[in-house]
């Protein structure tokens, strides 16, 4: 720390002396006419012809040589990396003084031409420079990237400007949400924007966080899910809505989970789950060779094969076939609680079997589910907003797509009876408890919504930020959100 801060009193005093020297510290008065991938050769060769004539770049500066009255530098901007030789006997004494006063880390602007080293790199010969911006921290040492994963979350700032494959996770980021807004738009869906705060934290079973509006008097709660506002939209007549948008939710962190977080939700008329999956398939192995150049992805040293068609099975094949248990327990109500409660599964009284096969699904199955695979036929008892399944009702038209062991997508057929879907959502206001920070409330506009006929309808919500994970390598959704939530900073 001792070592930091003799650094800023170095870098404050060297401001001060540009200050002196009538140097602006902060300028906003140089325009670049190209950035980096404007000039640099399109062929790596050698031989490769450079761009003629002048030319003015700015960027911050990631390396520095100097050798008395000549110096080497690398300037960086968001599309790359270019190498400047800058002379005294050609810029002048005065503005090479200047110059020799700049850090690591603060923002030039050059004007000049391009030419190759002895050893082949293009270069910026600088006829003239104009210092831009000063910076007042330096950067990681050497400029060899944070290494510290605390301090690349919290300073994302600066983990983007030392480590370039940052940069492209994010830009990667920004393309599957462009390409996933695509692949809708063209087969007809709208999309579309609901509420963010909300008087009933409905659509998912989440705890939420809560906020009061003066004006109305009123809590609201910041959005678990868009889901019954997006089927609100059916009932009005939409048939094809979608939304990209934020989901907050009040629990915990974890590789996996942020307190918000990005959801694609999208919602068909006259479609059902088996639509889906197809339409699933279809979009996320186009996105991935898109984004990729292939179907076939590496995550975290793992082989993933995208290409469609993907497997498909019943939450009761799977719990048989991938983790071996029995049939005959499975479809014994008592025995299938008793056999969670041995594997050390915890149930509240009121949990029925449908609860106790999910959760011995989660424990026993999901993590073995690597390469893309539909689990269908939830429990209906976990289900309440999904249709029930018309040869056995004690499952739903449900499925979740898993890949890496993880959850990426669920959909169901929706329920648009309004006398089933308001027993449920009170069935699953019962079974909530009593110590509930938030006690759940009935919605009863949207009951009121499908009383005035939903038409049949298919949706699905898959996670934008664990998508982006898959198809940038990344271990922790805090390495694609930009921002993510941290422990407030000690000191």
């Amino acid at each position: 720390m001792d070592e930091l801060n003799q650094i800023l009193r170095q870098r404050r005093t060297k401001s001060e002396e540009l200050a002196e020297m009538g140097v602006e510290l902060y300028a906003n008065n140089f325009s670049p006419t190209h950035q980096v991938k404007d000039v640099m050769p399109e062929s790596p060769d050698p031989d490769a012809t450079l761009m003629s004539g002048s030319m003015s770049l700015a960027g911050r500066i990631v390396t520095m040589r100097k050798f008395g009255k000549a110096s080497f530098l690398h300037i960086q901007d968001e599309t790359g990396r270019l190498q400047v030789y800058i002379k005294q006997d050609v810029v002048g004494e005065e503005s090479y003084n200047i110059f020799k006063k700049l850090d690591i880390g603060d923002i030039v602007g050059f004007k000049g031409s391009l030419f190759r080293t002895k050893t082949g790199e293009p270069t910026l010969q600088a006829l003239s420079f104009q210092h831009i911006t000063k910076s007042l921290r330096p950067l990681p040492e050497k400029f060899h990237g944070l290494t510290d994963v605390e301090t690349r979350y919290r300073q994302r700032y600066v983990d983007l400007i030392v480590n370039p494959e940052v940069r492209d996770t994010f830009r990667k980021r920004v393309e599957i949400i462009r390409l996933v807004r695509d692949f809708l738009t063209n087969r007809g869906f709208l999309e579309v924007e609901t509420p963010m705060m909300q008087p009933i934290a409905g659509g998912a079973t989440a705890k939420p966080f809560k906020t009061h509006h003066n004006a109305l008097d009123m809590d609201l709660y910041l959005r678990i899910a868009p889901e019954l506002y997006l089927k609100r939209l059916l009932v009005g007549g939409f048939e094809k809505v979608f939304e990209i948008n934020r989901n907050f939710r009040n629990e915990g962190l974890s590789t996996r989970h942020n307190p918000e977080f990005t959801m694609l939700e999208f919602y068909q008329a006259y479609s059902t789950y088996h639509a889906l999956m197809d339409l699933t398939e279809e979009m996320i192995s186009w996105i991935a060779a898109e984004v990729t150049g292939s179907m076939q992805i590496t995550y975290q040293g793992q082989e993933i094969d995208l290409a469609p068609p993907w497997k498909r099975y019943t939450m009761e094949e799977a719990l048989i076939e991938i983790a071996g248990l029995d049939k005959a327990i499975l479809r014994d109500p008592d025995k299938v609680i008793q056999l969670a409660k041995e594997k050390g599964i915890t149930l509240e009284p009121s949990a029925g079997p449908g609860k106790a096969k999910t959760e011995l699904f989660e424990l026993l199955v999901e993590e073995k589910l690597i390469n893309p695979t539909f689990i269908i036929e939830y429990p209906t008892e976990i289900s309440p907003l999904a249709r029930r399944n018309k040869d056995n009702p004690e499952v739903t038209d449900r499925f979740e797509l898993f890949i890496t062991g993880r959850e990426m997508a669920n959909a169901f057929s929706e329920l648009n009876d309004p006398i089933d879907q308001r027993q449920r959502l009170e069935k699953q206001i019962a079974e909530r408890g009593d110590d509930e920070e938030i006690f759940p409330e009935l919605d009863r506009d949207f009951v009121r919504a499908l009383e005035y006929g939903m038409p049949p309808a298919a949706g699905e919500g898959i996670g934008i930020d664990r998508l982006v994970m898959l198809l940038t390598d990344s271990p922790s959704i805090r390495d694609v959100i930009l921002f993510p939530h941290l422990r407030a900073e000690k000191g």
